[in-house]
């Protein structure tokens, strides 16, 4: 099925303003390691799978942390499944909601760790299509068919009232190669046309543009 998109994102309601919490808001997670039954599939790495959801209209940026909510953990593939199943799909979400599937250990944050010189590539989506796509995004992730090792920390998606965001985020922003590469498997794996344009920006970039004054209001 193909995605469409829209043109290159120049306004951003993707989002981005509820991922900007204070540095002495993230912390180090010790996580115990998820039992893996008999006979399961086990992926390349464990996941944590959140939620996130504001109230329109409302400035959320310090209580980020509290507003996400870890939904389950998975290292197989069948507790993938289990989880995945017994969730709403993104477009049955209600507007300002956003899923974050981010490796064990990581935060969906800009400034955890993993994140901090890294960056993320921003698709913008027509109604009607995010659940396919988000769905074909995490097959992919899962299956590792990004073939960059570590680099690839998860994906989001943000449902909004007119339009939704999936995103993939990296851990090294300066890796051009990397990035290149993560770019052109997000548009094999979502059947984008070749010469289709995404958008590439630093978590640095997104946080200077956040400390430089309040985030833009959604639409």
């Amino acid at each position: 099925m193909h995605c469409d998109i829209f043109t290159l994102k120049t306004s951003d309601d993707s989002g981005e303003e509820e991922n900007s919490p204070r540095k002495s808001d993230v912390h180090k997670e010790d996580l115990p390691e998820i039992e893996v039954p008999p006979g399961d599939h086990r992926l390349q790495y464990a996941y944590s799978f959140w939620f996130s959801r504001r109230t329109p209209g409302k400035q959320a940026i310090h209580n980020y942390d509290q507003n996400l909510k870890r939904v389950g953990r998975f290292a197989t593939v069948e507790q993938f499944w289990n989880l995945y199943s017994h969730l709403l799909r993104p477009s049955e979400l209600q507007g300002h909601s956003d899923y974050h599937v981010f490796k064990d250990g990581i935060k969906p944050m800009w400034e955890d760790e993993a994140n901090q010189k890294g960056g993320k590539w921003i698709v913008r989506l027509r109604k009607g299509v995010v659940s396919r796509c988000w769905e074909n995004l995490l097959l992919a992730m899962l299956g590792e068919q990004f073939m960059v090792g570590q680099e690839i920390c998860g994906v989001v998606v943000s449902v909004r009232f007119q339009e939704d965001f999936i995103s993939v985020w990296n851990r090294t922003a300066s890796d051009q190669s990397t990035t290149a590469r993560i770019r052109d498997t997000l548009k094999r794996v979502l059947n984008f046309p070749p010469n289709t344009i995404l958008e590439y920006k630093t978590h640095t970039e997104s946080l200077k543009t956040w400390k430089g004054g309040p985030p833009p209001r959604p639409a």
